[in-house]
């Protein structure tokens, strides 16, 4: 039934999609302001002159300048020109600085074309409470969980973003409740006059006194204890490096100290590799990132790849290697639909029996659409994720509150139709029914985005167990 229903729906969107007459156009975030001085199509040369960049009143001006595809100076053609202003555009908007961008040929004289950027900046600090469920999402909690408040962390969060102007982020966090935590990180992207280099680091200690042990069936199993049950204190840097405006590649070390209680190796005495009780590792990453997207968080034209590898311990305890990658694209089809595949794989060795270093189905990455009360663990796994969306309509909240940046807040509706497929390999399987097989499950939601990088989805969606309900998530799917 959930298969014909999809396959029905699917049919009926693309015969729509079809019909329509408007050519396929590049598709722009409901937050970029399309600019009307940017068509031009002919070859003429064109000298770039002055670059005015506007409305940054505390980001600096090389941040702005960085994302830009030209400078002054540079000749291109009209059609050269129009192109890399829309492509500047999308690369200063995915800085998460500004809730508008536009980029605009202000003037052409003797062929010296003047360009306008202007932004129109974000809040950036925001001392936020804090209210988080702990399950993996919120049908977890709500439904398995019968929407426990012991099932919640609550606290404050101190937010401060482009810090010093420089897209330099500091963030606190306080947290309390299921899990007891205290954060400290910093981030500054560029240290260098060539804007190139940066670093990130941060602190880590966090306390629970709940903690999932097993599954079974493919459902998590928890303990509770009336003490701390486990402990975690992490130290890490990170070094980045970003060439141009496509490439990121990151280089990141850490040093980790974590305890839990005996009580929990009598229950799965395969919790931690050997028995152990505490652990303590270095571990070193490296992931290589680029991005071809008009915006990271909901994409709808451009492509992007993420790969790394990942190195824990120095004995044979702590042992293990991940290598993994993702790949998003996403193609328009007419003016208001667009088509997004993802996927993602991931392989780690030594193969081991220990369950902290097998959860894969329900975490991270792999996220499958319509199996959301079920995990399927696993050394190595492959997810395939197809979507076909269609624009239904904008609205324009308007503030009734006087505010020079947030007048207007925009929401944009989207429809869509999905299929997901996806593999877990687990020589350890136990009692799962889920691993060692083709994974697969289908539905059709609504997405709804807005700003801050906000998208909430609503999902109907069924599995191949023959179950089917609503589902909510929210934020981006990778």
């Amino acid at each position: 039934m959930g298969f014909r229903l999809f396959v029905g729906v699917c049919c009926c969107i693309c015969l729509s999609a079809k019909a329509q007459n408007t050519p396929p156009s590049a598709a722009v975030t409901p937050q970029l302001i399309q600019s009307s001085k940017d068509s031009a199509t002919n070859n003429r040369l064109l000298t770039i002159g002055n670059i005015v960049l506007k409305g940054n009143k505390k980001t600096k001006n090389y941040i702005l300048l960085r994302e830009l595809l030209f400078k002054t100076g540079d000749v291109l053609t009209e059609k050269e020109l129009a192109i890399k202003l829309q492509q500047s555009k999308e690369f200063i908007f995915n800085t998460a600085l500004f809730l508008e961008v536009t980029a605009t040929i202000a003037n052409i004289q003797n062929n010296v074309a003047d360009i306008e950027i202007a932004v129109k900046e974000r809040w950036y600090f925001f001392p936020l409470p804090y209210f988080r469920l702990v399950s993996r999402n919120f049908n977890q909690w709500w439904v398995n969980e019968n929407r426990s408040l012991d099932r919640v962390n609550y606290g404050i969060k101190f937010m401060q973003a482009n810090t010093t102007g420089q897209n330099d982020n500091l963030n606190i966090w306080l947290i309390n409740g299921y899990n007891k935590q205290i954060t400290a990180r910093y981030g500054l992207p560029f240290v260098d006059k060539s804007l190139r280099h940066g670093f990130n680091v941060g602190f880590l200690y966090a306390t629970q006194r709940e903690i999932n042990y097993t599954t079974q069936y493919n459902k998590q199993v928890f303990f509770k204890y009336k003490d701390v049950v486990r402990s975690i204190s992490r130290f890490d840097a990170t070094y980045s490096y970003r060439p141009d405006q496509r490439w990121r590649h990151y280089v990141r070390m850490s040093y980790t100290a974590e305890k839990v209680a005996d009580t929990v190796l009598q229950l799965n005495p395969q919790f931690n590799p050997k028995g152990l009780t505490s652990m303590r590792y270095p571990d070193i990453s490296y992931t290589a990132q680029y991005y071809n997207l008009d915006y990271i968080v909901y994409p709808k034209k451009g492509y992007a790849l993420n790969a790394g590898i990942y190195k824990r311990g120095l004995n044979s305890a702590t042992n293990l290697w991940q290598i993994g990658a993702q790949a998003t694209w996403a193609l328009p089809i007419t003016s208001s639909s667009f088509f997004r595949f993802e996927a993602a794989g991931a392989y780690r060795f030594p193969n081991q029996a220990a369950y902290t270093t097998s959860r894969l189905f329900g975490f991270g990455d792999f996220q499958m659409r319509g199996l959301e009360y079920y995990v399927v663990d696993g050394t190595a796994g492959a997810l395939a994720r197809a979507t076909l969306h269609k624009q239904l309509f904008k609205y324009i909240f308007k503030n009734p509150i006087k505010s020079k940046t947030h007048d207007k807040i925009p929401f944009t509706f989207y429809f869509k139709i999905f299929g997901d497929l996806g593999y877990s390999h687990n020589k350890f399987a136990g009692n799962s029914m889920l691993n060692n097989q083709l994974l697969r499950t289908c539905g059709l939601g609504i997405d709804i985005v807005s700003i801050y990088d906000f998208v909430f989805k609503i999902d109907f969606s069924f599995n191949q167990l023959g179950n089917q309900g609503l589902y909510l998530q929210s934020r981006n799917d990778f």
